[in-house]
């Protein structure tokens, strides 16, 4: 992972365009060839980035960026979808390298684990005809929850959660593009369960092609028979 601190500012153009003034910022280039952008304050999720597959390159500065005292230009351009993220830096104040090695992954908290193996067991919650494939399903950049089909046969990959929002959302669709490119998996869809999905969650997930679910997990352990209640 290199890491550097630099006076910047950032445009982004893709299915929506945006802007980040001049500032002093983090940037992240990871192993997987993702790029992000961080700030001191505002968020712990960056204020833009570029998710793999993409490739960076180092054009000449223009002279007009030159004179308004750009010294370098990078360009960071998503492979599938031509998006473009342009980082224009004014001063490095830190850069460095670092091998962080294989990470052994997420471990899930108790409850989560047992939502997924809940799930699992009651696999058809998701639909008539959905079965489970395997659970933990591993791939280059982590395990995937649940891997199922449907009714067709089609793949499903599952992302658990017992709170969903965004981080969630961005987790799976890394997955989605990874399993996407495997012939024996694809076409691979995507489902993001969790006790409670937040709207921007939502919102994200559909404009994705992700569907949502909501899970019941006193329903799913026994604990509340829905059919019983008044409400």
């Amino acid at each position: 992972m290199r890491l550097v601190i630099a006076r910047c500012s950032v445009d982004y153009a893709g299915r929506l365009s945006a802007h980040l003034p001049l500032a002093t910022r983090l940037l992240l280039l990871k192993a997987d060839g993702s790029v992000l952008v961080h700030s001191d304050s505002l968020s712990y999720k960056p204020l833009n980035w570029m998710s793999p597959p993409c490739s960076i390159s180092f054009p000449e500065v223009a002279d007009d960026a030159r004179e308004v005292g750009v010294t370098e230009t990078w360009k960071v351009t998503q492979a599938k979808t031509s998006d473009l993220l342009v980082i224009s830096i004014h001063e490095i104040v830190h850069d460095s390298a670092h091998e962080l090695g294989i990470d052994p992954g997420l471990q899930k908290d108790g409850v989560e684990a047992h939502l997924q193996k809940l799930l699992a067991e009651q696999i058809d919650l998701l639909g008539e005809g959905y079965r489970l494939v395997r659970r933990e399903y591993m791939t280059a950049i982590g395990p995937v929850d649940i891997l199922a089909t449907d009714h067709a046969g089609a793949s499903v990959a599952i992302e658990i959660k017992r709170r969903g929002d965004i981080d969630g959302v961005e987790q799976l669709t890394r997955y989605l593009e990874l399993m996407n490119r495997d012939p024996r998996l694809a076409p691979v869809a995507g489902v993001f369960a969790a006790q409670e999905i937040k709207p921007q969650a939502r919102t994200l997930a559909l404009d994705r092609g992700i569907r949502c679910v909501t899970l019941d997990y006193d329903a799913m352990r026994g604990l509340d028979d829905s059919d019983s209640r008044l409400f």
